[in-house]
């Protein structure tokens, strides 16, 4: 039951397989909130894995079209349920949470994760130089570890290095998505606790970030930013090729910084989106 269309998101993978019903080893379900869909897909054995080709997890998908219609109030909608749907998926418990904004910052359909950092309140240092004043704020680190390209060192190897230095509960690792469909570019995201394997989207895998290979439960965040040019031309020039939308600077900006918010109304409790715009201004 394979599919040879190159897509991240669980939810394609499973559209890609024609199955609006059941598959063995996965449970879907759908529903709508804040005038926006939200789809969560759990694999649930290794049956499941196989099929749609991905580890076992859970896998919530948010589809962002009010948000594109720039309805009222659409962005703070959006932030807080995509925060809502990733507090659902952190562990229990205290502890430090690092922030991994993964990708290269130098182009731009693969910048999500280090502009995401733009928005992100680091608070770690805070929180142990004032510990009163910031005792309402969750214990946040960020690093943008990246690409093997520019820093010759592999982006797990540099995460296990940072994970040495202190010990998070937590990962929280945001990076750029490929998808099957134009439709969806820039304009969903996608939350996991199945950890994530950088450049996979692209054909160019690294070392998996999870649990295993860190030491702590990672938490992948993200967002199909192009689409393999295969998927659309038989034509072997296109092989190896990606498209992106015309306006990709806008659309990477604008979504890296809905991703930014999101994880701060996840992690420090009664903050609001009009607080972080204070405090990050």
């Amino acid at each position: 039951m394979y599919s040879s269309t190159r897509t991240d998101l669980a939810l394609e993978q499973r559209e890609l397989l024609g199955s609006g019903g059941e598959l063995p080893g996965v449970a879907a379900h759908e529903a709508t909130c804040s005038g926006l869909t939200v789809t969560t897909i759990d694999i649930l054995d290794e049956r499941g894995a196989d099929i749609l080709c991905k580890p076992v997890g859970r896998y919530v998908t948010v589809e962002l079209d009010s948000l594109l219609r720039r309805r009222e109030a659409s962005f703070s909608d959006a932030a807080q349920l995509i925060a809502d749907q990733l507090r659902a998926l952190l562990p229990e418990g205290g502890g430090c949470t690092l922030v991994a904004g993964l990708g290269n910052a130098a182009m731009t359909p693969d910048a999500v994760g280090p502009l995401s950092l733009d928005s992100v309140l680091a608070t770690r240092h805070l929180k142990k130089q004032l510990p009163e004043d910031f005792a309402a704020f969750g214990e946040v680190c960020a690093v943008r570890p990246g690409v093997l390209g520019t820093t010759g060192l592999e982006t797990a190897e540099l995460l296990r290095s940072v994970c040495s230095a202190v010990s998070p509960a937590r990962i929280l690792a945001v990076d750029a998505l490929a998808s099957s469909s134009l439709e969806r570019l820039c304009r969903t995201v996608q939350i996991s606790n199945a950890g994530i394997v950088p450049g996979s989207g692209v054909g160019n895998d690294r070392a998996e970030l999870c649990e295993r290979t860190l030491g702590a439960p990672v938490i992948a965040i993200g967002v199909p930013t192009v689409v393999d040019a295969a998927n659309f031309s038989r034509d072997e020039a296109a092989r190896g090729m990606f498209v992106t939308p015309r306006d990709i600077d806008a659309s990477v900006r604008d979504i890296s910084k809905l991703i930014g918010y999101a994880i701060d109304l996840a992690l420090h409790s009664g903050l609001t989106v009009e607080d972080i715009d204070t405090l990050i201004s």
